[in-house]
């Protein structure tokens, strides 16, 4: 369930009112006139069960709320209510399975910023993999699969193709091209560092690593794991299951395939680091593939019911 505070504006108002009132996922509606200031309006706050919270919003948004007025949308954590029970009945289909479109826009739009804290988590990320492939150590690589923050931008981009939107297309595509060589420019100068100081060297690269030599040895099931993995980062953002996206994270070599390339780099073993940037072409591709797969076939499938 969410709670959604509006501001409306005077003149849709009672609308926006007799709309709530004869819709039956919202409940718990409050009117308080006049209430708020700026922008000027009657506060409207009510709950709607998610599965018919994208057809409320955006009918307030037809109404011009958006723009004159405001929406506020929030998660409900619990809610101890026979009216939400009823409202619950009342609306075809599960909330676990609803697509709030509004919700997800705003949740992956905000990954897509560009930010100092984008770039550092994404040259840590690569940093930390960047050792675990020279130490053949799978628990570096698994931590920098979930310090890594590139599924935000891939998810959003799958969401900006399904709802053409072309501002979110652009903020997502600008943070991976430049998030991913920035990255990798900071691993390459990390690794000539730590060669310098003596702690690792070309040999470890070289040397035989069981552990992690998939990252740069790419197959068939580079692709299904890819694939897997954005059907299940997909769902566990429009599901609202966060918990489920670590797995997702752990389960993709987006990042660890960016070090390793880096790596090979700055030691100059070119065809390591040609085999490592095919590794993550192929789950970027696959992820993105798979994502707007996933979104299409809930946009139908939500639209017949």
């Amino acid at each position: 369930m969410l709670h959604v505070r509006v501001i409306a504006p005077p003149p849709v108002s009672a609308t926006i009112q007799r709309f709530l009132l004869g819709d039956d996922a919202v409940t718990h509606l409050v009117v308080l006139p006049s209430a708020a200031k700026d922008p000027a309006g009657d506060v409207v706050e009510f709950d709607v069960v998610r599965e018919g919270a994208t057809v409320v919003l955006d009918r307030l948004r037809e109404l011009g709320v958006d723009g004159q007025g405001a929406i506020v949308v929030e998660k409900v954590d619990a809610a101890l209510s026979a009216s939400a029970e009823r409202a619950a009945r009342r609306t075809p289909g599960l909330g676990v399975d609803a697509v709030v479109w509004h919700e997800i826009e705003q949740q992956t739009g905000e990954e897509t910023a560009l930010s100092v804290a984008f770039l550092t988590f994404m040259s840590v990320a690569m940093v930390i993999a960047a050792v675990g492939v020279l130490l053949d150590q799978p628990i570096l690589i698994v931590g920098s699969m979930v310090v890594g923050p590139e599924f935000g931008p891939l998810a959003a981009l799958c969401v900006g193709l399904v709802q053409r939107k072309a501002v979110l297309l652009r903020r997502s595509a600008v943070a991976l091209a430049v998030g991913f060589p920035v990255g990798m420019l900071v691993t390459v100068v990390a690794v000539w560092l730590l060669t310098a100081a003596g702690l690792v060297d070309e040999s470890m690269l070289l040397a035989k690593r069981p552990l992690t030599d998939f990252i740069w040895r790419p197959d068939a099931l580079s692709w299904v794991i890819g694939f897997l993995g954005g059907v299940a980062g997909i769902l566990s953002l429009t599901s609202a299951k966060a918990g489920t996206l670590v797995g997702v994270l752990i389960s993709v070599t987006t990042v660890p395939a960016a070090a390793n390339a880096a790596v090979a780099l700055a030691y100059g073993v070119s065809h390591e680091a040609y085999g490592s940037l095919l590794q993550l072409a192929i789950n970027m591709a696959s992820i993105v593939l798979a994502g707007v797969l996933t979104l299409l076939v809930q946009q139908v499938a939500w639209r017949r019911r």
